[in-house]
């Protein structure tokens, strides 16, 4: 039968009725331990008592009102990440794509507040995706993303990924600020140097440019750090997240300095359910988990244990693997196979993982994972890298 829904996702035929922690269930009980967390999301695995807890009670008293009110949990949850990162203001949202698209209007608004409106295009960069937005996918400038959907978005200088002389040339009298993904998730899970975000920030404090960050999927405690832009020392001017920060929940945020959201009076943003009482009441929940002490040092421990079993699978099969990229439960392996075939066979040995650009496959666990988890996606990873591997020699005889 034909289903309803508009086709614009290659699904697997693979449905979930539950979860819990970090294993996903059909409704035939089979188990599968998720290493996809939702492409990033369930940054607290499924079902999280705290998260169950908090939107419980939440639905319960009020789910909605209009941003014409107080939400006092988006006040609560505005001074926590304030609190704990270079901002000083945020918006609430639904997606990381609504929160780029704050970020990109912020970014214009500010110099055009300063006495600059002729800056307003924005330097991105190659193999980036910020969002499926008219104006997000004109950002990532990814073919694939805009064929088919008229003339692009103008405003949008792209440049290779890491090439500092590019960005240097890039810079005119119109650029108002330059938009670059830490970690290119859906690019391939390609990490900005340290050296080079650093660089990044040099340009935009010698030119008075914003810098903003799309930590939509590298942000919320990937990397281990709560942010990944703090492996680097640097802080940005604007930030887009979302995915992690509800766990579950459709959550985005804008992040910014009192400075760079100057422009941002009433009226020149909204949003009718962003900031709603159970998105806030859910992605406080989530900070209390991820900033209470410990937590994302455990992140550190697990990531390391990973890498290093990793390592040691790359090493025995490199005709399936070519490398490890991403930092901290955010990592990429580049397949020197179709990725395709390798998710496959991770399902088969019922692990899931996330397909990414540059043929890599994406392992994205949640960041509550324990020893005893690495220990059975190595299992599940070696068992598929064994039956490819058995295959490619059948094939060749």
């Amino acid at each position: 039968m034909t289903s309803a829904v508009l086709p614009t996702y290659a699904r697997a035929d693979l449905a979930f009725e539950r979860g819990e922690g970090v294993y996903a269930f059909t409704a035939d009980g089979t188990r599968y331990l998720d290493f996809g967390s939702g492409i990033a999301v369930n940054a607290l695995g499924h079902t999280h008592p705290h998260l169950v807890s908090a939107l419980s009670e939440q639905a319960g008293k009020i789910w909605h009102t209009a941003n014409t009110f107080r939400i006092q949990g988006q006040e609560r949850l505005a001074e926590r990440l304030a609190a704990a990162t270079f901002a000083d203001v945020a918006f609430f949202c639904n997606s990381g794509a609504e929160a780029n698209e704050a970020a990109i209007k912020m970014a214009r608004k500010y110099q055009s507040a300063t006495g600059h409106p002729e800056r307003w295009r924005i330097i991105t960069f190659e193999g980036a995706f910020h969002g499926r937005t008219l104006a997000t996918i004109a950002a990532g400038g990814q073919e694939k993303h805009l064929a088919g959907f008229g003339p692009k978005v103008d405003g949008f200088d792209q440049v290779p990924f890491e090439d500092r002389e590019a960005v240097k040339k890039a810079v005119t009298q119109e650029t108002a600020a330059i938009l670059i993904e830490p970690i290119q998730g859906e690019g391939g899970v390609r990490a900005a140097s340290p050296q080079f975000m650093r660089y990044l920030r040099a340009v935009c404090d010698e030119n008075d440019l914003l810098l903003v960050l799309d930590e939509v999927q590298c942000g919320v405690g990937r990397t281990g750090w709560l942010f990944a832009h703090e492996m680097a020392g640097i802080t940005p001017d604007i930030m887009a997240i979302a995915k992690a920060l509800g766990g579950g929940f459709p959550i985005g945020a804008c992040l910014a300095t009192r400075r760079a959201a100057i422009g941002m009076t009433a009226g020149t943003h909204g949003s009718t359910f962003g900031g709603n009482p159970l998105a806030m009441a859910v992605a406080n929940a989530v900070l209390d988990v991820i900033l209470a002490p410990g937590f994302l040092e455990h992140v550190r421990r697990m990531a390391l244990l990973l890498r290093q079993r990793l390592a040691g699978l790359i090493d025995t099969y490199p005709m399936l693997f070519e490398e490890i990229r991403g930092e901290g439960l955010m990592i990429g392996l580049k397949c020197a196979i179709p990725n395709t075939e390798i998710l496959t066979a991770l399902r088969d040995q019922h692990l899931l993982a996330v397909g990414g650009g540059d043929n890599t496959i994406r392992l994205l666990p949640p960041l509550i994972i324990e020893e005893k988890h690495i220990g059975e996606a190595m299992d599940a990873l070696h068992a598929m890298a064994m039956t490819l591997t058995r295959a490619q020699k059948e094939s060749a005889a």
